[in-house]
């Protein structure tokens, strides 16, 4: 992906050289305790796929609570380099979402901010960190990133590649719109009132949605923008397989158990990403009046 050099988006909130931003723990941040690398991965393959903080079952006992205050952080030249990456991504999807939104619904876009934070910070929708991955909530209309997500994405879960990283951001992007338009809400407010079975397949309707908007943003990013290169279009695809539900599961040494799954198996993630890629169209990503998934 062509990426360097170019427009960066100004809706972006970097808290990671603040190390007493809400949520660090003290003691140089969350600690793995008795975890071996093995027990580190599959508990943090747990958190993602279920969607929970697994923050208690990395810290070590004894460890506080207690946020620690007027401490900094430099940031490295990666560090930098990521959240120049991150803000050019962001810009592009404002630009991509701006013209569709007027094209296809008649109506302006409001794009979201994204919070950049390292180890951990605070949002109205629990605590972020990078036992949760990155998430999107609606309560504040911001996306939450911890860019070392992309270094697990690539190197735990095999899903390497810029584009696979601008997937990421895209998905999570991909939520902001469905809040943008009360699709969010209101799967929501359903989720509220049936069981636990019907609560997770709905699930699967909102993140299929939105990695069939992020298959859009990657269409107009190729025909609109000219910023994607020879491989690119793979490594997206290639990443919605790795972070497939039943995938997860397996990473993590458990049998796919698809009453559980609430993002999708990977043929799924990869399908609906491909149908708004090929198709442009938002009417075409609805997930929930599709027959089947």
């Amino acid at each position: 992906m062509e990426w360097k050099g170019r427009r960066q988006s100004s809706n972006i909130e970097d808290r990671r050289a603040n190390a007493g931003s809400p949520g660090r723990r003290s003691g140089g941040g969350v600690r793995t305790g008795g975890l071996g690398g093995a027990g580190l991965i599959v508990v943090l393959l747990l958190g993602w796929y279920l969607g929970i903080d697994v923050t208690p079952l990395l810290q070590e006992p004894g460890a506080t609570d207690r946020p620690t205050s007027g401490e900094t952080v430099e940031l490295t030249a990666a560090d930098r380099a990521e959240g120049e990456f991150v803000a050019v991504v962001l810009a592009d999807t404002e630009e991509i979402w701006t013209r569709i939104f007027r094209a296809q619904l008649g109506q302006p876009y409001r794009p979201p901010t994204l919070v950049l934070f390292k180890t951990a910070t605070a949002s109205p929708c629990g605590g972020a960190s990078e036992a949760t991955g990155p998430f999107y909530c609606p309560a504040d209309r911001m996306v939450y990133l911890d860019t070392g997500f992309f270094t697990t994405l690539s190197q735990r879960l095999g899903a390497g590649g810029d584009f696979a990283a601008a997937y990421v951001v895209a998905h999570e992007v991909g939520h902001h719109i469905q809040n943008e338009l009360g699709t969010l809400g209101e799967a929501n407010r359903i989720r509220q009132q049936v069981d636990q079975t019907e609560s997770n397949a709905i699930s699967v309707q909102v993140e299929l949605q939105a990695d069939c908007y992020a298959g859009i943003w990657a269409r107009e990013a190729a025909q609109t923008l000219g910023v994607v290169e020879r491989g690119d279009l793979e490594e997206a695809v290639n990443a919605a397989r790795k972070i497939g539900d039943d995938t997860l599961q397996a990473s993590a040494g458990q049998r796919p158990m698809p009453h559980t799954f609430t993002h999708g198996t990977a043929e799924q993630r990869s399908r609906w990403f491909m149908i708004g890629r090929e198709s442009g169209q938002m009417a075409d990503c609805d997930t929930f009046a599709a027959d089947g998934l």
